[in-house]
């Protein structure tokens, strides 16, 4: 009754489902474990935005490039403050409102962002505090420039004047006519009645849509592995019957032993 798996055509489907399953159950698993990999590096990365809330700030030089590993630390830099921008669409404790950016020139001839604070409501330069005059030494934790579209950042443009949508040195350089650091703070205390904003995590550190993609296609994987074990069974049963017909007279066989239906 078997003597069908010996045929070419269920050597070929044996070995097919010998290796899909494998296979499957590969790929979920490399799925799971990027997933894994996240959730550990979402952890760490919350453990470092508060552990670097207790260290001593460093020299912004000391810390550049912002990577997973500086992101977040406390930098000290001193400079003049500058060009004043807003960005606009930022929440805050699930209200509404805007970064106040300034830039501050340094020595090195660079600008660094610096988010001063965080006002409510629509985004209004008359409300937002001139930045002090003179030289001044900020201290905030240091983030990685911003991408348009990503992290909730928006990538509007069209944006009125003396305003922008993300704090990246690609969108900043074509505001202002000097060089611009590709990080930015934002202070421990906000200048002028403002809320501080707090930092966030590292870029591909948190529990982002990306990460629950990689949960899904874990999912898919193991179900394409059950789907794949599923068929081999099902064209078993009905090799099987096809073959008890066979013997029953009930279907002719056909010279490679494969019986069909009758008409």
């Amino acid at each position: 009754m078997y003597r069908f798996l010996l045929t070419p055509r269920w050597w070929g489907i044996n070995v097919f489902v010998l290796l899909a399953i494998p296979f499957c159950i590969f790929m979920g698993s490399w799925q799971l474990s990027r997933f894994e990999a996240r959730v550990d590096a979402h952890r760490t990365a919350d453990k470092q935005v508060e552990t670097a809330r207790t260290e001593a700030a460093r020299p912004l030089a000391d810390l550049l490039p912002v990577d997973q590993t500086t992101s977040g630390k406390r930098a000290t830099v001193s400079g003049r403050y500058a060009k004043q921008l807003l960005v606009p669409g930022r929440q805050l404790d699930g209200h509404d409102g805007y970064y106040v950016l300034t830039l501050l020139r340094t020595d090195s001839g660079k600008a660094l962002p610096v988010v001063r604070g965080w006002l409510p409501g629509k985004a209004d330069a008359s409300r937002a505090p001139a930045p002090p005059t003179g030289e001044v030494t900020v201290t905030g934790a240091l983030q990685a420039s911003e991408t348009p579209g990503d992290n909730g950042v928006s990538a509007q443009g069209g944006l009125p004047s003396g305003q922008t949508a993300a704090i990246s040195a690609a969108s900043l350089v074509n505001l202002v006519p000097y060089p611009v650091y590709d990080a930015w703070i934002t202070l421990d205390k906000a200048d002028s009645g403002m809320t501080a904003v707090p930092a966030t995590a590292p870029d591909n550190s948190g529990l982002d849509l990306k990460a629950f993609q990689n949960l899904g296609y874990t999912g898919e994987w193991f179900v394409f592995a059950g789907f794949v074990v599923f068929m081999w069974f099902r064209l078993l049963r009905r090799e099987v019957e096809f073959a008890r017909d066979a013997e029953l007279g009930l279907v002719p066989d056909e010279e490679a032993g494969r019986p069909t239906a009758a008409v």
